[in-house]
């Protein structure tokens, strides 16, 4: 299917593939670097800078766990705090990218950070992997009329479903409104990815991306974390792509969290010339030329057999790097639950997942059955009565 993706005033599809060069945190704050690394995207030929809004409290507990950095271990939780930055650092993020000739896109990770991206005139967002079964952080942005594109990794194709029917159900995903399937033109593109840093090529069974094209009636692409600058996305435009998005970084020797399996200007300008190439060539001269670089072996084994299924390097991270239903404090047994001390929180590696975010309303006004340690996923053999209501 001929899907084409709407946003900033232009239309992406077959022939005109959109190059996302993803910045994320890899700024470090530091808005001088920040403003280089957008340079960079653009000397390399991207079309959009993304970036990730981050508070850290809408990602992940204190108890979630440690990330090995050079420097020895850091909570998970102290390195996103360390991330956080104010609205006038967005702003000029985005004001910088305009200047440059980019669009700016940017992930939010919960409704403070949704909000504040809406505040500075953002005018497409992003939904990463982990949120994806985040329900009112989809029902907000659904709500802001702006177009979407949402990453996959990490998910079945039921998974997908519920995320795509919520995005669509609760108002426009473009100024053309919520589009149904089998629409030729979108507000909502969808990223075929696979969760692992780096990604091995030989598990982003490429094949799958005319399948999702076809089965939601949305133009589609890849977010990939190989490290290769050419293998994925260039195949990924020869079966039926018409997005990828890529790490950028100005070097892997860089302490960005992504800098590692970043591509480095060069190699991301590498990267969007063999994409344009792509685009421009029918997919069997594009997947020749990759043979005669990488081998008719290897290509075979990237471009899959098209059936969806959990990657084998992401899936042990199934039901922890995405959201479930989680402590905020510790919770007294017969202490009524709210979202005062609930919240959907990425599980990650320390914890036990909690219920499906899809469950929230059904637990909250209910009592505990018994103590619930501050960062615990919340189960159902904690969940008790309705809680009586107060009397006035």
């Amino acid at each position: 299917m001929d899907a084409t993706f709407s946003a900033c005033g232009r239309d992406y599809g077959p022939g005109a593939a959109l190059v996302i060069a993803e910045i994320g945190t890899g700024h470090g704050g530091d808005l001088a670097k920040a403003r280089d690394l957008i340079a960079a995207s653009a000397g390399a030929g991207a079309d959009f800078a993304k970036f990730q809004c981050v508070i850290a409290d809408e990602i992940v507990h204190p108890a979630t766990g440690v990330v090995p950095l050079p420097g020895g271990d850091v909570r998970i939780y102290d390195r996103f705090k360390a991330l956080e930055e104010d609205e006038d650092f967005y702003l000029a993020l985005k004001e910088e990218c305009e200047a440059r000739g980019l669009a700016f896109l940017c992930t939010p990770f919960g409704l403070r950070s949704a909000s504040l991206l809406k505040r500075i005139g953002s005018r497409v967002l992003k939904v990463a992997s982990p949120e994806l079964n985040h329900l009112p952080l989809l029902e907000e942005i659904a709500s802001y009329g702006l177009p979407i594109i949402v990453s996959s990794g990490v998910s079945t194709l039921s998974d997908i479903e519920r995320a795509l029917a919520r995005l669509r159900a609760v108002g426009p995903a473009s100024s053309q409104g919520a589009l149904p399937k089998g629409a030729a033109v979108s507000g909502i593109a969808l990223l075929h990815c696979v969760t692992a840093y780096p990604a091995p090529e030989g598990d982003y069974n490429l094949r799958l991306l005319s399948a999702l094209s076809s089965v939601f009636g949305l133009p589609v692409g890849v977010s990939d974390h190989s490290l290769d600058p050419v293998l994925v996305p260039a195949l990924s435009i020869a079966a039926g792509g018409v997005i990828v998005e890529k790490h950028i970084c100005l070097s892997r020797r860089d302490p960005g969290l992504d800098d590692p399996i970043a591509l480095p200007p060069d190699a991301f300008a590498e990267m969007t010339q063999a994409v344009r190439r792509a685009q421009a060539r029918s997919p069997s001269e594009t997947i020749a030329e990759l043979e005669d670089r990488y081998g008719p072996d290897k290509v075979v084994a990237v471009l899959g057999d098209g059936v969806k299924r959990l990657a084998p390097s992401e899936e042990r991270n199934y039901l922890r790097t995405n959201r479930s239903i989680h402590a905020t404090r510790e919770i007294r047994a017969g202490e009524a639950l709210s979202e005062e001390c609930l919240a959907l929180l990425r599980t990650e590696k320390v914890l036990k997942p909690g219920l499906a975010p899809e469950l929230l309303p059904a637990v909250l006004g209910r009592r505990a059955r018994r103590d619930i340690p501050s960062g615990q996923g919340l189960e159902w053999e904690d969940v008790g009565d309705i809680a009586a209501a107060r009397s006035s």
